[in-house]
């Protein structure tokens, strides 16, 4: 067991609360990638996580998490983010933070990412191209110091918000980093 597993739980946040507009407004949790719904792909990314919250419209799942919209509700990213944080049970030193739309992460990348992060302001998933990707674990500790007012985070980009954060690049292994998008995105998987 190594060090992180014995002293740092970690909860997780899922956004999956945006319009979706370049697959016409159809809600990404629930669209089907062999035989699985994209949330309960994204569940699985996150099922050592000791309590998930998903910023998104409630759906049936297998696993007990808490559903809350961001508000302002479509507010982007950081609304969502601060949204999901805020609606934690239990604070917890780091989250995990993904978008429902990355069907191929797996526990072991969140792994990778807590043990990149700890003692870290954080780390951040890197796809084969040096970008970087919605997938995160942030201290928690850090966020509250850098958290914009309520008005600010409304369309804050989540590069925005992280930009003085020394974050931890960790590289894709495989097809992590992928996420579907658009309608081209899901028939390319």
């Amino acid at each position: 067991m190594s060090e992180w597993d014995e002293w740092e739980p970690y909860a997780a946040v899922l956004l999956a609360g945006g319009r979706s507009s370049r697959l016409d407004g159809i809600d990404k949790s629930g669209i089907e990638l062999g035989g699985r719904t994209m949330l309960a792909w994204a569940l699985d990314a996150v099922v050592d996580a000791m309590e998930v919250v998903v910023v998104g419209d409630p759906v049936m799942t297998e696993r007990p998490v808490t559903f809350v919209r961001e508000d302002p509700r479509f507010g982007g990213p950081v609304a969502a983010l601060l949204t999901g944080v805020d609606a934690l049970l239990r604070p917890r030193a780091y989250v995990g933070v993904t978008a429902v739309d990355m069907p191929f992460l797996r526990p072991r990348t969140l792994s990778r990412l807590r043990e990149a992060a700890f003692g870290r302001d954080g780390a951040v998933l890197v796809g084969p191209d040096g970008r970087r990707q919605l997938a995160y674990v942030l201290s928690t500790a850090r966020l509250a110091e850098i958290r914009p007012d309520h008005e600010g985070q409304h369309g804050m980009p989540l590069r925005t918000l992280l930009a003085d954060l020394e974050l931890v690049e960790v590289a894709s292994e495989g097809d992590e980093h992928r996420d579907v998008d658009t309608w081209t995105d899901l028939k390319s998987l």
